[in-house]
């Protein structure tokens, strides 16, 4: 999904019984509702579309009756999944987005081609760390500020995985040396993985973020990198996103996220 679809105002007019084109008269509507489907994007549950999928299967309930596609739902409405019963509340939402080059990793809206005009989001979020504007690749947003540092804090470990392209050839004690750790603004960089893709190309797993981290890498050892591209935050990958896309994360990809960083999967 590029961008989320806009929702309509339903009528306020409370439709026959029998209707299944409209929402349903047990569910008390108000100019503060919202589609059901779009109350679990908000909530950063699923997409519309997976919403869509659970209410047609008949495992939403809203005030303890199933849920129809099309139903609105306020705040005085209890809505369930599987039975359990999810809270209102702040909706956190949590995006990967595939960055393309050119693209500013800042939330400052006088920026050219910031990236959070280019995403367009309804909730106001932000990026999770930095890519260069002349870099490309996966990059993760949010709304909910207490899980940033719990991503990014070098002593947690958590892996990144870039393809970089430098500006001629390479040998292995090329590898070698980055892989042991480079000296970078005074300071050694930490040990990473490295492996050759083709004569100019490598794949590279850091667990810091240093700010131009590989490109300072391989300017010390005499390369200059010409293409910088992010494949993996963590167990999150890049796959099936082209270039500007985003979509929200997946129940699984937020379950995992979440433990990563020692929260209740739940």
């Amino acid at each position: 999904m590029n961008k989320p679809d806009r929702t309509q105002q339903e009528s306020l007019t409370v439709p026959p019984p029998d209707s299944s084109h409209h929402p349903s008269p047990i569910t008390h509507h108000n100019p503060q509702s919202i589609r059901i489907n779009k109350f679990f994007t908000q909530h950063g549950i699923c997409s519309r579309r997976e919403a869509d999928a659970l209410i047609e299967s008949g495992r939403v309930t809203i005030n303890g009756r199933t849920a129809k596609l099309g139903d609105q739902v306020s705040q005085a409405d209890a809505i369930a999944r599987d039975g359990t019963v999810i809270p209102w509340g702040q909706a956190f939402v949590y995006i990967k987005y595939h960055k393309p080059v050119g693209v500013t990793t800042t939330s400052e809206s006088h920026v050219p081609r910031n990236i959070i005009a280019e995403i367009g989001h309804p909730e106001r979020i932000f990026p999770i760390g930095r890519l260069d504007k002349d870099s490309s690749g996966l990059i993760l947003l949010t709304n909910d500020g207490s899980i940033v540092n719990e991503i990014l804090r070098t002593e947690f470990g958590h892996e990144r995985e870039y393809v970089v392209e430098v500006d001629h050839p390479f040998d292995e004690a090329f590898l070698t040396q980055m892989a042991a750790g480079v000296m970078v603004l005074g300071s050694l960089t930490k040990p990473c993985r490295m492996e050759r893709v083709r004569a100019n190309r490598f794949r590279i797993v850091l667990t810091e973020g240093r700010n131009r981290q590989i490109r300072r890498m391989c300017q010390a050892l005499g390369y200059r990198v010409t293409g910088l591209h992010r494949v993996r935050i963590m167990h999150i990958g890049i796959e099936g996103l082209h270039a500007g896309q985003w979509k929200l994360l997946t129940e699984r990809e937020r379950t995992h996220l979440f433990l990563a960083v020692g929260r209740p999967a739940g």
